[in-house]
This record gives C-alpha cells, structure tokens and sequence, in this order.
C-alpha cells in the first residue's frame, strides 16, 4: 500500500473522522498536525465507528490543550458532538497544567500536544492529572520506556516522571513530562530490527487490591515463559492511588524497548491478565524481523513523518503488524504534510517514509 500526499495547500484540512478505524486517534494526529502546519482544520463525524460517537471526555481535553498551546479559534464543543473546527494562531512553549476529571486517559492527552511541542522554539513542561494507566490507551511506562528512547534518538527529548497512579476508573494520577525540542530540528532514522534480547523485568502495582493478586498473575507469566519467577518485582504503591492492578514485561533489546501489560479488572482472573499479556508477548515474538509491536508503530509513525518532513531525509521502520490504526494515521497524516508514505508486505510489515 502506497500513500502520496497530492498538491499541499496552506488552506483549511478536512477530515472525515469515520475513515478507516474511526476513533479518537484521528482526532489527535489532526490537531497535532494542525497546529504544527497552522493550518486551519474542520472535522466531521468524530468517533463515529465507536459506540457512543462524539467527543468524551478526554477527548474534549485533548482539543482544549491542542487550543492552549496553540491560541486556537475554536468551535463550541462538548460531550457528544461529532463536528469541530480548529485554527491555530502560534504554537507557543510553556509550562502548561492539562487536568481531566476522572479516570480519562492522560496519556493520550500528552500524545496529542508532544509532537507540537516537539517542533517549539524552547523547551516546555506539561503537567498531567487524571488516568496514567488505562485500557486502550497507552500507559505511563510505555511512553516512558518505549517511547521516548526513540524521541531520545531524534535528538528532542522526553523526560517522564510519574508522581502518582491513576487507574480506572478511579483516575486522580498524576506525571509530569519535561519536552525539549531538538536543536537541529528531529532528525529521521530507519528502525529495521530489533536485535538480539538483552534484558526483561517484570512488575506489578496492587493499589488497593490485595498482594496475593501480584503473587498469582506472577506465578501463571513463570509458568508460561519460564521466566525467573524470583526476579519479578511488586512495585511499591500508596494504597489511596487505586484500586488498581497492573502487570507488565519490560524487554529491552539491542536497538528497541517494548513494554507489554495488562489491568486488572472486576470479574478478571490474575491469570487471565497474565496469559493476555503473555499472547500480546508472544505475537512480537512470532515476527523476529519486526522492530517494533503493532502498538510502537503506531506512536512512531507521527514522529518519524514530522522528522521526514522537517529534515528531508527518508525513514523506514518495521512493525509485528499493519494495523487499521496505523493506515487511518497515514491517511490523515497525508493530508497535512508533502510526504510518501507505503508499507511494503515482508516478513514483517515495513514502513517507509520520503519526502515528496
């Protein structure tokens, strides 16, 4: 498959929100994308391939940051509406505070203002507060542990620090991420192995749920993998940041860091939440010539066009699997920048990026 953006304008972008998966990531890659460019953006049916269509909560908080950062005109919006129009005026650095009540997802809230602020003249500081580790989102230590080694290898930089833990649906956690732009502009570099395994831990949070929990869902992974069931590690929590539970695999290879994880849930066996993580584990695992897991890819891909464009020198990285996420972002991101973008079918799936 193969994605050229056709004659770029400095005019308004138009999104159809109920192309290819249809779902918030669309959002967020076009408002980030939009005040980059500064190019005005009207979007229409957003969310509409999700049960209940429109803007949530986060959201609402993710186009009240992008507008923070950037000075935006913007439409009324609220919960359910499925229509916005966006003009940025200036992306400006800053230290900035973006709180969402309740448990929505934080993280996805830093995701929609880092790339801009990736491009900012100066340094900035954003202050999150609301859900750090949520279902479909990615959590804390995945941006932290994946993500951001590869905003390290674009010369920018993405200091993380978690300050307390917000599950769902509780929320009420808190990070705070320090974004230093990088001085010669993001440079672009090609991501095609993993290289060879060299080291794993495991960890797990019990916030308000009793230890025995961590104990279980650690002796099911040992059993499953035959990893060291003695060097799995309960991570210390204050028992007012839950209820919550958390188990993760961190492995860290030669070129790439990849973080799998799975919560706890009502009605979920310690088990259960172990032999999920383990398969999400084991399909990376079945594409040794893949860098990077479907979930990587999927933050990488923004990262590396805006590096693409910004330096004009191509970029390539291989991914476990071409997921619907990842061809929704390339349509959008085709929509805003002069780039050509395909995925080549190999052993593994593999992203090239050039500059048109």
């Amino acid at each position: 498959m193969q994605i050229a953006s056709q004659s770029i304008e400095k005019g308004l972008v138009e999104i159809d929100g109920s192309q290819g998966e249809g779902g918030g990531q669309i959002l967020r890659t076009a408002l980030a994308l939009s005040v980059i460019t500064q190019r005005p953006l009207a979007m229409h049916s957003i969310r509409a391939k999700r049960s209940k269509p429109g803007l949530m909560r986060q959201h609402l908080a993710c186009v009240q940051a992008a507008q923070t950062i950037s000075d935006a005109q913007l439409s009324p919006i609220g919960a359910g509406v499925t229509a916005l129009q966006f003009a940025p005026a200036a992306l400006k650095a800053g230290d900035y505070r973006f709180p969402i009540s309740g448990a929505g997802s934080a993280m996805l809230v830093l995701q929609t203002v880092l790339p801009a602020l990736l491009m900012a003249d100066a340094a900035s500081t954003v202050q999150l507060s609301g859900g750090t580790h949520n279902p479909l989102a990615p959590n804390f230590h995945f941006i932290d542990r994946a993500y951001a080694p590869l905003v390290a290898r674009m010369g920018a930089g993405l200091d993380l620090r978690l300050r307390r833990y917000g599950f769902y649906p509780a929320g009420g956690g808190e990070a705070l991420a320090c974004i230093s732009p990088a001085a010669q502009g993001l440079q672009p570099f090609d991501l095609l192995a993993r290289g060879m395994l060299q080291h794993v831990s495991v960890e797990a949070v019990c916030a308000a749920v009793p230890r025995g929990v961590a104990m279980s869902e650690f002796d099911e992974l040992a059993r499953l993998t035959g990893w060291d069931r003695r060097a799995m590690e309960l991570l210390p929590v204050s028992q007012e940041e839950g209820p919550g539970n958390l188990l993760q695999a961190t492995l860290r290879y030669d070129h790439v860091t990849e973080l799998f994880w799975g919560l706890g849930a009502h009605g979920v066996s310690s088990e259960a939440v172990a032999r999920k993580l383990c398969q999400d584990l084991r399909d990376y695992q079945k594409k040794p010539d893949a860098a990077v897991c479907a979930y990587l890819a999927d933050q990488l891909l923004l990262l590396q066009a805006l590096a693409v464009w910004q330096s004009g020198q191509p970029a390539a990285f291989s991914c476990s699997e071409a997921t619907e996420h990842l061809h929704s972002n390339m349509a959008v991101i085709a929509q805003f920048l002069p780039l050509r973008m395909s995925i080549e079918t190999a052993s593994a799936p593999v992203v090239r990026i050039a500059p048109l």
